[in-house]
């Protein structure tokens, strides 16, 4: 009985420490696979600014400068004139070559204010991304940054 009792006290020290290095809620927004494709020709962050009635996209973590991994990936939304966030629209693409579609990891995380993935993985290094979405007036916004992980 002392053994099982050890052993269960083992297991259970060791299934702590491996959930303290990474949260059971975390999911891999970028896999070191796709990290190693070869970036897009051309790509370049954009800030998406200009005079437009479209939705806006803010992402604060791309300007905080270099970030850890599992990191809190969050973008927000903002509407106008009474409009409202398209989800069906929504779009998230790594700008790798081949282009690397997110959307379908970050969806869950999705609402119509904005994405908020708590404990996203991503292997070190620059990663660029691009965000397009549609209010329900049919008026599109695209914005494209640079997310810094640190080894």
């Amino acid at each position: 009985m002392f053994r099982h009792l050890l052993t269960l006290t083992c297991a259970a020290i060791f299934g702590a420490a491996t959930a303290m290095a990474i949260p059971a809620r975390a999911a891999p927004l970028i896999t070191a696979e796709e990290a190693a494709l070869p970036p897009q020709k051309g790509a370049v962050p954009n800030s998406g600014r200009g005079i437009t009635r479209g939705p806006k996209i803010q992402v604060p973590d791309a300007e905080t400068g270099v970030q850890t991994s599992p990191m809190r990936f969050q973008v927000k939304f903002q509407t106008f004139g009474g409009s409202s966030i398209d989800l069906e629209a929504l779009k998230v693409t790594y700008l790798k070559t081949p282009i690397v579609d997110l959307t379908a990891r970050i969806k869950p995380f999705a609402q119509p204010t904005g994405i908020d993935m708590p404990d996203a993985l991503l292997p070190p290094g620059d990663h660029l991304l691009r965000i397009d979405i549609k209010d329900s007036d049919g008026r599109v916004s695209s914005i494209s940054f640079l997310l810094k992980i640190a080894p």
